[in-house]
């Protein structure tokens, strides 16, 4: 079974917490990018964590432990949308940096 998720579906669910959540959260905007980029930075720590904590191989095959880990690389993504958000940044924009930093780097080496 495919599955894709785009950024776009990611960006409008975001918008949709942030809605929910506005008088109890830090407001999307520039002034709190800086926030939502180190609580990212703090999501990707406890990823890290599950690796050192139970090795390299052991999400791929304890059902509860790669639980977490998708449930910690999911906080990662939200906050990441959230960084998108902050600064306006477009699916379509990220696109073409992602394919033009891809193109550069197919021809490093």
């Amino acid at each position: 079974m495919t599955v894709d998720f785009s950024v776009n579906e990611m960006l409008e669910m975001q918008r949709t917490l942030q809605e929910k959540y506005k008088d109890k959260w830090e407001p999307i905007s520039p002034e709190t990018g800086r926030s939502h980029l180190l609580w990212m930075i703090g999501e990707a720590g406890e990823v890290i964590d599950i690796i050192k904590k139970n090795g390299d191989t052991e999400p791929l095959v304890d059902a509860v432990l790669r639980k977490n880990l998708v449930e910690e690389l999911s906080d990662v993504l939200m906050h990441y949308s959230d960084i998108l958000l902050c600064y306006g940044i477009s699916a379509g924009e990220l696109k073409q940096a992602y394919t033009e930093k891809f193109e550069k780097n197919m021809k490093r080496w």
